[in-house]
């Protein structure tokens, strides 16, 4: 057992409560994160005169060497080590002998994993962003190639008005948008330094916490030493930020079931992500849709997990923060790969445009646009109302709709109908005549496709600092 403790004790630790205790089990995804903190760590330490530069100067290759043995399969992180920092200092001091143990001068291993976490954070949160930004250019490809195209609009699941696949698309485009923004919002955030708080209460080395916040690609180091250690806000904020994508991602899921089912039939999901039944060889399941809207329910376990861990602990660190891992690992895991999944189903998936133009004739979709024909011939829109209510009616006795109506039977209803009532309620000028800014008509379209693509020019994909540091 190796372990960064021990000469306070006199007996061994139980094997049990070793395992109980340790984290290298899933603490060592952050490998990297380990190094570049202790490489930043000891040059400072050089810097300062704490220890000496020859010092700094082995710790430092021999940390890279390290990280390069691990890649390459010649060195295996195991449970013989309690956790990521214990395994890199005791294969440090193996290595290079004295120097090695000088490493952790100035620090300690609350600050270190304050510090790990932080930056691995960091670094999902731009794998997040490039891969929403991705699917970002994806719907606005589906958007541009059918603005023409006609579907109906839903409320409570009923038909309610004409749209186009462009303008139902472009209100997942805001969504994934501002998910995006979210995350932009949480790096500049989250993006504080806490090496060198220490245990809880700093230390009396005279350390540069400026030097080691810049070379790690912080803005700044953290206010507070003791909240330093204890702050887990930024990866609260990271998985609710990462529910809501979920959430974004399920009910979409959610329609793209519902069209691909036989009664809609709006698309048709590529094979590649299908699958079939072991008993019915006709079938053919969104499988990939439900599972995205199925895994959306365990990221958010983590944020209530998380949320439950940390409301009733007392500063400063409390060893349940150690939990603050496994189901947060496990959240930015699914999220990323829903994310990507999801971006690849909707690049082959086959819009059946025929059909849904078909289904925005039926349901009476126009009635609104019936109403306000009335309220341009002078009728009020209360009593317009009432008419086209009375229109729907008599249609669904005849099982016909409304521009199928004959123009005497119009007229019964309401003196003032005339021959241009036809075109007025025809599902291409219904969406046509929708000009107000964010709306479906033509020109309104247009409009909303520039704002995105000019969105998507000008908004920078959140970058990893670490990338700069140790390749």
């Amino acid at each position: 057992m190796a372990q960064l403790w021990g000469g306070r004790f006199t007996g061994p630790t139980d094997e049990k409560v070793y395992a109980f205790n340790a984290s290298i089990g899933f603490d060592k995804r952050m490998l990297r994160q380990d190094i570049c903190g202790s490489i930043a760590h000891s040059a400072m330490l050089g810097k300062q005169g704490i220890i000496s530069k020859e010092d700094a100067s082995s710790i430092e290759a021999g940390l890279r060497q390290i990280y390069r043995d691990v890649l390459a399969g010649n060195l295996e992180i195991t449970d013989k080590y309690e956790d990521i920092h214990s395994f890199c200092e005791a294969v440090l001091t193996e290595r290079i002998g004295d120097a090695g143990k000088r490493l952790h001068t100035g620090r300690s291993r609350n600050d270190q994993v304050a510090l790990d976490m932080r930056m691995y954070v960091r670094g999902e949160v731009c794998a997040a962003d490039a891969l929403l930004e991705t699917l970002l250019k994806e719907i606005l490809k589906v958007m541009k190639e059918n603005r023409e195209t006609f579907m109906p609009g839903f409320t409570h699941l009923q038909k309610a008005q004409p749209v186009t696949l462009a303008h139902h698309m472009g209100a997942y485009f805001e969504m994934f948008r501002r998910d995006r923004l979210r995350l932009a919002d949480i790096y500049k955030r989250m993006n504080e330094c806490p090496l060198g708080s220490g245990a809880l209460a700093g230390t009396t080395y005279p350390l540069d916490r400026e030097y080691t916040a810049e070379k790690l690609g912080f803005d700044r180091p953290t206010a507070n030493s003791m909240d330093s250690v204890s702050d887990r806000d930024y990866l609260i904020e990271f998985l609710d930020a990462l529910s809501i994508i979920m959430m974004h991602l399920s009910r979409s899921c959610e329609e793209i079931i519902t069209w691909n089912t036989d009664e809609y039939r709006f698309v048709e999901i590529d094979d590649a992500f299908s699958t079939g039944s072991s008993i019915m060889p006709q079938k053919k399941n969104p499988d990939i849709a439900e599972l995205v809207r199925g895994k959306t329910g365990r990221v958010y376990g983590a944020l209530m997990s998380l949320l439950t861990t940390m409301k009733g602990l007392p500063l400063a660190y409390n060893k349940d923060m150690q939990e603050d891992k496994e189901t947060a690992f496990d959240a930015m895991d699914t999220v990323c790969s829903c994310i990507d999944l999801y971006t690849g189903m909707l690049g082959s998936m086959r819009f059946n445009l025929e059909t849904m133009e078909k289904s925005a004739s039926g349901g009476f979709t126009n009635a609104t646009d019936a109403a306000d024909y009335l309220v341009g011939k002078g009728v009020p829109f209360r009593d317009a109302h009432g008419i086209v209510g009375r229109m729907v009616l008599e249609c669904i006795a005849k099982k016909i709709s409304i521009d199928d109506m004959s123009l005497e039977d119009l007229k019964a209803l309401s003196p003032v109908i005339e021959e241009d009532f036809y075109t007025a309620v025809k599902i291409s000028t219904c969406v046509e005549k929708r000009i107000t800014k964010g709306a479906p008509g033509p020109a309104a379209m247009n409009d909303e496709i520039a704002l995105c693509e000019e969105y998507l020019a000008n908004a920078a994909v959140l970058t990893d600092p670490l990338n700069e540091i140790l390749l």
